[in-house]
């Protein structure tokens, strides 16, 4: 198939439907993506794009694959370029940090075993501090569908990878929102498994108790394949858990925020909040138990994230290359970073916020059992101009409704609802703990294949959005 013929959408199911019927090959598909990448390179997708050469002993591998022994045969993923792939350097964005790694990340390795095709390494927020991805020395990555919004981040070129087709999935990681804001802004699915359930062995540390590895694709589908094969236990990584994949449940009920307790930013923040309420009616209308509750345990313990002493692990990881590499660092991002070193952040502060948060988790844990919580992935988004002009509190506003997940240890899927307008991609994120996995696939899948049970009469909407 020439490469003009290529679907303009690359799913999993959708590419292995064509090589089994003969109509294109993985070679085709990459030589496709290539011309894509080059094409698209003003966008600042890529920091090691797309090329023949390293890909070629990953096409020659599926000729010892029979495609039914192998979920990933001829699929082509990025990478995000704080993960570890054996044929291209490790950057973080940050060209005096890069390093050669001499093996695969381990969840790389398990991808690449189903026979799925590495093709490149993405751009990025630098070392992963960021949500808007306009933080890099690599250039800010474009929105895929309107160029002068934000693309969202850290995995920035992640995301955007898979929605301008240049990948079918695409690996990033997520500390304080990043496999998720990326999502909502370019019409993705982002899935968020369960700390410690998908191994970190081989990826750059952000702030290493909360970061784990996600993945972005066109399809909840598509993501839960990936999210099979990726995730397991791993004896060399020191934060890995034995977290099971699981079927898809329905949960008890599904909870939503106070509509006083949200607010929404940025020139769009009107039609956010119209696209919520319209989201709102689509959870009422599922079948399930819908309760409106108060958030502000979440909104506490977000705000640990950033201003208490959890920005020290930050530096605890980073700070010696920073101390040793001056001017290397982004201003933005060293400013973020110091913000670690600061002397408030005393050993007694951090005990003080462990044991603070623990009790938040426990609260957040009775509250979710049996339960899903839906939130806004964001209430907003920016131009590019305006998050230069206010860098920090732009990405602050973007992580309002994505902080908190990985503090209460809970899991998370970012799924598309209604644009919120043109080209503006909008949609919502659901949470429960980490045991409770099943219940979140459940209602994503529910929501967004549009599963319809009823409606509901406006003054019932009315008095859901108004807490009563």
């Amino acid at each position: 198939m020439p490469a003009e013929k290529q679907p303009a959408v690359l799913t999993v199911e959708g590419l292995r439907e064509l090589y089994r019927s003969g109509g294109t090959t993985p070679r085709e598909v990459v030589l496709a993506i290539i011309q894509r990448a080059e094409a698209d390179a003003g966008m600042n997708i890529w920091i090691t794009p797309p090329e023949l050469g390293r890909v070629e002993p990953y096409l020659r591998n599926l000729e010892h694959l029979r495609m039914d022994d192998a979920p990933l045969w001829g699929i082509p993923f990025a990478i995000k370029d704080n993960i570890d792939w054996s044929a291209a350097p490790t950057t973080a964005a940050c060209p005096a940090f890069a390093y050669e790694p001499s093996q695969d990340a381990e969840v790389v390795k398990r991808l690449v075993a189903a026979g799925a095709i590495p093709i490149g390494k993405t751009n990025m927020d630098q070392f992963a501090t960021g949500l808007v991805g306009t933080r890099s020395p690599y250039g800010e990555t474009h929105n895929a569908l309107r160029p002068e919004l934000i693309s969202g981040g850290s995995s920035s070129g992640s995301a955007v990878a898979v929605a301008r087709g240049h990948a079918a999935f695409a690996l990033g990681t997520d500390t304080a929102g990043s496999g998720r804001v990326p999502a909502l802004l370019n019409r993705l699915v982002g899935y968020k498994p369960s700390l410690g359930s998908w191994p970190v062995r081989g990826v750059v540390p952000a702030c290493e108790s909360l970061d784990c590895v996600t993945v972005f694709a066109s399809t909840l589908e598509d993501a839960l394949t990936v999210d099979r094969i990726a995730r397991g236990f791993c004896e060399e990584d020191a934060w890995s858990r034995e977290l099971p994949a699981c079927a898809q449940e329905l949960p008890e009920r599904v909870l939503i925020p106070r509509l006083e307790e949200l607010s929404w930013h940025g020139p769009f923040a009107d039609a956010y909040r119209t696209a919520w309420e319209r989201a709102v009616q689509r959870l009422c209308s599922m079948g399930l138990a819908v309760e409106t509750i108060e958030v502000s345990l979440y909104t506490e313990a977000a705000l640990l994230l950033y201003e208490g002493p959890y920005a020290a692990e930050r530096w605890a990881g980073l700070g010696e290359f920073v101390e040793s590499h001056p001017g290397e660092t982004f201003e933005v991002t060293e400013r973020i970073l110091r913000s670690g070193a600061h002397e408030r952040h005393t050993a007694a502060s951090l005990f003080s916020a462990i044991h603070r948060l623990q009790r938040m988790k426990r609260a957040a844990h009775r509250q979710l059992k049996g339960a899903v919580l839906a939130m806004p992935t964001a209430g907003g988004t920016w131009t590019r101009e305006q998050v230069l002009a206010d860098p920090i509190g732009t990405n602050s506003a973007m992580g309002r409704y994505t902080n908190h997940c990985n503090l209460l240890n809970l899991c998370g899927a970012a799924v598309p609802s209604e644009d919120a307008g043109d080209r503006l991609p909008f949609g919502i994120t659901l949470f429960s703990t980490a045991e409770q996995e099943a219940l979140v696939r459940g209602v994503a899948l529910r929501f967004v294949n549009g599963a319809e049970t009823g409606t509901m009469r406006s003054d019932e909407l009315e008095a859901m959005k108004e807490g009563v």
